[in-house]
Formats: C-alpha cells, structure tokens, sequence
C-alpha cells in the first residue's frame, strides 16, 4: 500500500500555520506541526520567500505527498483576502516544487464541520477535537498549528470517504464502467 503523506497548510502572512499527518493503516497518524511567525517581517514580499521556504523545507523534510490548504474566505477587507491569496500561491508553488501534484482547498467551514460537526465551531474547539483525534498533547499557543492540522484531517476524511470517489464521476456509466464489481 502507498503511504500517504498529507501536509496542512494554514496560511497567512502574519502567521502560518502548518501540520502534517501520515496515513497509517488508513487511519491518520500525527506527525508534525508548526508555525511560521511572520510579525517581525515587514517587508511583504520577504514575508512570502519566508513562507516559500518555510513550506519547501517541511515538504522536503517529512515528504509530502499531498497538500490541504485553507482557502481564503470571503471578507469585508479585498487587501486581507489578497495577502491570503498571495501567502496560499507561495505555499502551492512550494508544494509542487517539492513534486507534490494533489493540492486541495478546503474553506474554513468545512475543514471545522468535518473536525468537530459544527462550522461555526472555535480555534479552541478544534483544537480539542484534534487532541481527541490524533492522540496528541498540543500546547494552546499553536492553535494555528491545530487549523492546519484539521486542514489535513479534513482532506483525509474527504478522500477516504467512500462517497468521495462516487463524487468524482461525472456519470452513472463512468462510475459502472470503473466498478464493474458493484454490479449484481
């Protein structure tokens, strides 16, 4: 069986968070989490060779073979959504520089419906959810860390999920013609 590697990704320009799981036995295994504080920087495109070299190392380091990132959500502030958007392309470009080729979003609801069963769910209640999940003591000032985790988790339970491959089909005859043996 191929080991799967899924490296979350948190982004922002002030502070990144990233986290990394492997899948065991098909069940998700913690591995590493981090953050990348950027709040000393103030140059912001020094702030995105940082993070480009940030997400670089821990894909090299722990070799990735899948990335989650938490799209940037839809916000009052057009500059905040930019700075996002910039911090989540250098964390992408990393990603496949580091031959990583599946890369997933997931908004922030959904990686907090998929953790705790509520997207309106707090950064503590994921982060307890997580702890509880991956078996694992966390400190509390990493609850950037702990996003990028259930990040990662999200994207595991979407694409173990036995749904997520009938959702991948664009017919009734191409999914028939890719499981003949759901036939009776």
């Amino acid at each position: 069986m191929e080991k799967r590697t899924i490296i979350g990704i948190d982004p922002g320009t002030n502070l990144l968070g990233f986290g990394v799981i492997d899948v065991v036995d098909k069940k998700p295994v913690f591995v590493d989490m981090g953050v990348l504080d950027l709040r000393k920087e103030k140059d912001p495109y020094v702030k995105l060779r940082q993070i480009y070299d940030t997400v670089s190392e821990v894909c090299k380091t722990y070799h990735g073979t899948e990335m989650a990132l938490e799209s940037p959500f839809y916000g009052k502030n057009a500059q905040v959504i930019m700075k996002l958007g910039r911090a989540q392309g250098a964390a992408m470009i990393a990603a496949m520089e580091q031959g990583i080729t599946i890369v997933h979003e997931y908004a922030p609801r959904e990686a907090k419906q998929a953790i705790t069963g509520n997207g309106a769910a707090s950064k503590e209640q994921v982060d307890l959810m997580i702890r509880k999940t991956l078996g694992v003591e966390l400190k509390a000032e990493y609850l950037d860390a702990t996003d990028a985790l259930a990040i990662a988790l999200c994207h595991y339970y979407a694409t173990s999920s036995p749904l997520a491959k009938a959702k991948s089909f664009s017919s009734w005859e191409r999914f028939i013609q890719a499981n003949p043996d759901r036939l009776k």
